[in-house]
């Protein structure tokens, strides 16, 4: 008895991009991780937007020779404006603003409460995007958000310097707006226009920085500025294209709740690279970040049933 169609095997294409979609956000969540502890350490020798330009100007020219070598061309005019907020909110202000609170606290610390951004992006997702709200998702979200509550605590006793580094952190959360605008240009332009040319436009808002960047880099040493350049090419111009890749096949507030993995990772990195061991709160909030993702990534399992007629719908 031949199979109804409603019985024949799923398309294997979905799963496939499911996948390929899982793995472009992991390879972007380790470089993000790796990105904290780099600019923490090129920090030493670069101010806040010497060392944003920088990070910028090594993106755009690593990801403008991928676009001539495949002939990518400019992005459609309808996703300019996705890209324009993009670009100055996430890949230039952000940029200025997470650097200048790297040199305050530690870089766990900052990438923990970086990441009450992914909140600011399901909210303003499901109100701008009309991105569904499962419960899972905001219950991970719920868990995550009070690993980063938890992060603020830990640091308010570290005196006016640490309350500032934590506030300047949360100020870069802003990050949220332009990953908002950043999804609707991803339905008319590829990931790689998207983030070429956001990088482009952030590059551009931190042009007012040319001169401290000039004068500092003739003074760094060569590990500082390797260091600026490796944040360029890693974390700009290959994770950022990831992300975008991934973000066009998922909702923003799934992606952004992704991104809660990023502060175990830092705290990893940090204490192999840095020496830098946060103190328990600290990782209490890490953890807890951790069990948000693990919700929010879940899915609610549906049992099958048979129907109880032949009239019946399963």
């Amino acid at each position: 008895m031949a199979s109804s169609p409603s019985s024949s095997p799923p398309s294997r294409t979905a799963p496939r991009a499911e996948v390929l979609a899982t793995v472009a956000a992991c390879v972007t969540v380790v470089l993000w991780a790796s990105a904290f502890v780099s600019i923490r350490s090129a920090g030493a020798s670069y101010s806040p937007g010497a060392l944003a330009l920088g990070r910028m100007l090594a993106g755009f020219l690593a990801l403008g020779a991928i676009c001539l070598v495949r002939r990518e061309g400019l992005p459609p005019r309808s996703a300019w404006r996705g890209i324009a907020i993009s670009g100055v909110l996430w890949f230039g202000v952000y940029m200025v603003v997470l650097n200048w609170g790297e040199q305050q606290v530690d870089a766990g610390t900052a990438a923990l409460v970086v990441n009450v951004g992914p909140i600011l992006i399901a909210l303003l997702g499901t109100r701008l995007l009309g991105d569904p709200m499962p419960p899972r998702l905001l219950a991970g979200m719920a868990v995550s958000f009070a690993g980063a509550v938890t992060v603020g605590l830990s640091m308010s006793d570290g005196g006016g310097t640490s309350v500032l580094g934590v506030a300047l952190c949360l100020l870069a959360a802003a990050w949220a707006t332009g990953v908002v605008a950043q999804k609707p240009a991803l339905g008319t332009a590829s990931a790689l226009q998207v983030t070429t040319f956001g990088c482009l436009v952030g590059a551009l808002t931190c042009l007012p920085f040319a001169g401290q960047l000039v004068g500092e880099a003739a003074d760094a040493p060569f590990s500082a500025t390797l260091n600026m350049i490796y944040l360029g090419v890693f974390p700009t111009a290959l994770a950022f294209t990831t992300w975008a890749y991934a973000l066009a096949r998922t909702t923003a507030s799934r992606m952004g709740a992704t991104t809660y993995a990023v502060p175990a990772l830092v705290v990893l990195m940090s204490w192999l690279a840095l020496g830098e061991v946060p103190g328990l709160l600290t990782l209490a909030g890490g953890g807890l970040c951790l069990a948000g993702v693990a919700v929010s990534r879940s899915r609610r399992r549906i049992a099958k049933r048979v129907p109880a007629a032949a009239g019946e719908t399963p």
